[in-house]
């Protein structure tokens, strides 16, 4: 079925297309009485403005822009995105649903800033939300030359001209290192994401330095989110002539696949091993054991990107927001050292 339009609508109002538009558009030209016949014929009718039309007249499409440079895959097991993209829509649909969200993955930087010239160019997008911020990264140069309105999630912020939603992963660090320390655990392993995200390498930085603020001797391996690498970080860790007692994972895949490899090895969680991983999820509570983890307000990363994009799409003051500091989870995958 063909959705209605402005011709439709005239038809059944017994009014011109002009009046139409008019009427639909809340311009002088015609009465009261036929603006609100013809708005009632238009709800009736199902219409819609057409998003193109409508940037024709005001500039705007009535979307917002993700981009995520991660293998699709990679996505569908990883709960973070799952749980920031319901914040991101929950804001959406909180706001009246007259925006969208267009959402894309890509493997590599350049795919990723030709998207963003390309949604721009054709005026898809009114501003985007930048995610996993690289060293020496060229995205906020690429939408500051579009003058493209962006705010970037995950970052301590100090970007000319673009806001940034983060987390104080600093406040974690310390409280999951000093929560093993009191453990009795002196060997401490972390398997990270990708070095080259600012992210990681803010933990990474926060690790060792409480670690040797408790006189903790600790390591960090990178890896990429995925089980697979999650576990073979974890075989390295395990292998050595003095293994860790605890490890730290960045994400929740990653842990889990190295609670199996443990359990491979011969080694019992939490009595030779303790494992915290990091964004607590259903799947930390449905293995056995059960894994302590980090709890953060994923979802209200989404929420406030949002908030702070459409302010500044609106042309309104923004400043850097930071999200609730995340909560430890104290399950069965941790335990005194022995």
């Amino acid at each position: 079925m063909k959705p209605p339009t402005i011709a439709d609508i005239a038809r059944a109002a017994g009014v011109s297309k002009g009046a139409v538009s008019y009427a639909l558009n809340g311009k002088p030209g015609v009465s009261e009485l036929t603006r609100q016949r013809v708005l009632r014929i238009a709800d009736e009718l199902g219409w819609h403005p057409s998003s193109a039309a409508r940037a024709l007249i005001d500039g705007r499409s009535g979307a917002i822009g993700l981009v995520v440079d991660r293998p699709a895959w990679v996505l569908g097991i990883e709960s973070f995105f799952m749980q920031f993209i319901a914040g991101i829509e929950a804001e959406l649909s909180a706001t009246g649903g007259g925006t969208a969200l267009l959402l894309q993955a890509t493997e590599d930087a350049e795919a990723e800033m030709a998207a963003y010239r390309r949604w721009w160019g054709e005026r898809r997008v009114d501003g985007v939300i930048l995610v996993d911020l690289r060293e020496d990264d060229p995205r906020p140069g690429v939408v500051r030359e579009l003058e493209l309105p962006a705010v970037i999630v995950g970052h301590a912020g100090g970007i000319e001209g673009l806001p940034s939603v983060r987390i104080d992963d600093g406040v974690a660090i310390a409280e999951v290192l000093g929560y093993l320390a009191a453990l009795g655990h002196r060997r401490v392993a972390r398997v990270a994401g990708p070095g080259h995200f600012v992210h990681t390498r803010e933990r990474t930085d926060a690790f060792a330095d409480g670690a040797r603020a408790l006189g903790l001797t600790a390591v960090t391996l990178t890896a990429d989110y995925s089980a697979e690498g999650g576990a073979q970080a974890t075989r390295r860790l395990l292998s050595g002539l003095e293994r860790p007692t605890a490890i730290v994972y960045d994400n929740d895949v990653m842990a889990v696949a190295g609670l199996g490899v443990a359990q491979e090895m011969g080694l019992d969680v939490p009595a030779d091993l303790s494992l915290v991983a990091w964004d607590d999820n259903a799947l930390c509570s449905l293995v056995r054991p059960a894994l302590t983890a980090v709890g953060r307000h994923v979802p209200e990363h989404g929420r406030q990107a949002v908030r702070t994009l459409l302010k500044v799409i609106a042309g309104e003051p923004v400043t850097d927001v930071t999200i609730a500091p995340p909560v430890l989870v104290p399950r069965a995958s941790t335990a005194p050292a022995r």
